[in-house]
């Protein structure tokens, strides 16, 4: 008796470009800038499941320290056409640092959402400034010595970050300007300089900062993207402060927040895999010569499956029986046939349990959402086709006949 079942497979996989930020409605004078990271799977690297920040990077990092900022997980940006300005002179020995040149800046952890454009689905990135820095100028005289103090040379001033932030050792200068960078550790406050003379003018000219992301966990996110923005204000009092001397020529900076989420979904069959023929264990032997009726017929058919993403897997028949798939001659005996799946090490259900002999329903039950822990880059599964004993039986009775049937299982990466 040959017993032939046909297995038609489908991928559905769902690959979308872009995690980006959300256009907003811009705040009067708002300098905009756009930070992007995108996950894509990488094969070399399963078990790294992170957003890579690919925002053009400008400043202090790219240009000066890139190592350290590297080994620091930061990240810099020049804020353009950004300036503050004095609108008085520093006085000498000044002992409120809010009358001279001080450097407050948003160092504490701040969540933003970020929302999927199709779906509606939302995730929290969350984001820190951790340094700042740039160049400022100033009237001459008296010039950069205005900084130094007795035993202290000027430029120690400013490559030694004052408490609580934490140097660089960067300060590269003229006769009345200067390039600095410091670090601002997690929830630092204000970090200021005094001059040891009057100043009639200071001018922070250009402005950079770095900054520090956490991003979402993408292996539970959907291929796509997600859109938000975060402003942080600047001025007195403001997230920017740079005191009540130096004032910004804009009240805002947006970041526009752009994810890109790139998920991989991809399943292999053999080369004549979707050809299934069902056997008893061991062959139709022991029934031919001995008359021993088989307790099932049965095969499993392998395959590899690539997945950064949750999915589900769904059934389609060509003949239905209840809610499985069915088997049927030509005198249109039909009896059903069991589908069941066993999933590979790291792609669990959704109650984190492995997955073994899961049937397959026309339903749907239980193979609504499956998860990887990690990214599982061809590993192999099995598809398991039985019929069971009684049914098999009742085939027996129509010795030499040919049961056939088809079945469709989709892999499918748009889960609700």
């Amino acid at each position: 008796m040959n017993l032939f079942f046909s297995l038609k497979t489908i991928a559905a996989v769902s690959v979308a470009v872009g995690l980006l930020a959300v256009f907003h409605t811009p705040v009067a004078n708002a300098v905009a800038q756009e930070i992007r990271a995108v996950f894509v799977p990488d094969p070399a690297n399963p078990m790294l499941n992170k957003f890579v920040n690919t925002t053009p990077e400008s400043g202090v990092c790219p240009n000066h320290m890139a190592p350290r900022c590297k080994s620091l997980g930061i990240f810099s940006l020049r804020v353009p056409g950004l300036r503050f300005n004095s609108i008085q002179p520093i006085p000498a020995e000044h002992t409120d640092p809010r009358q001279g040149a001080t450097f407050n800046v948003p160092s504490n952890w701040r969540d933003l959402e970020v929302v999927h454009t199709r779906t509606g689905e939302r995730e929290i990135v969350q984001m820190r400034v951790a340094g700042i820095g740039g160049e400022w100028k100033m009237a001459r005289p008296p010039g950069v010595s205005a900084w130094g103090k007795p035993g202290i040379y000027w430029n120690r001033q400013w490559s030694n970050a004052p408490a609580p932030c934490t140097s660089t050792g960067l300060a590269y200068a003229g006769v009345a300007q200067s390039f600095f960078f410091w670090i601002v550790p997690e929830g630092a406050g204000a970090c200021s300089r005094a001059p040891s003379v009057t100043i009639p003018w200071f001018n922070f000219s250009t402005v950079e900062y770095a900054y520090e992301l956490k991003t979402p966990n993408p292996l539970v996110m959907s291929a796509g993207e997600y859109k938000g923005s975060l402003t942080y204000t600047a001025g007195p009092g403001m997230d920017f402060d740079m005191g009540n001397v130096l004032i910004p020529n804009d009240n805002a900076i947006t970041l526009n927040f752009i994810l890109d989420v790139m998920h991989s979904l991809k399943v292999e069959i053999p080369p004549g895999g979707n050809r299934i023929e069902l056997l008893p264990q061991g062959g139709w032997q022991a029934w031919l010569h001995q008359g021993r009726k088989p307790s099932r017929l049965f095969r499993d058919q392998t395959f590899n499956i690539s997945a950064s993403s949750r999915f589900k897997m769904r059934l389609e028949c060509g003949l239905e029986a209840g809610n499985t798939c069915a088997l049927k001659n030509a005198d249109n005996h039909q009896v059903p046939m069991d589908i069941l799946v066993s999933l590979p090490t790291g792609l669990t259900d959704d109650t984190g349990r492995a997955v073994h002999r899961l049937p397959l329903r026309l339903d749907g039950v239980s193979t609504e959402k499956f998860l990887p822990g990690y990214y599982v880059d061809r590993k192999p599964g099995t598809l398991h086709f039985e019929v069971q004993k009684a049914d098999v039986e009742e085939m027996l009775q129509y010795g030499g006949s040919t049961y056939s049937g088809t079945a469709t299982v989709i892999w499918d990466s748009e889960v609700g």
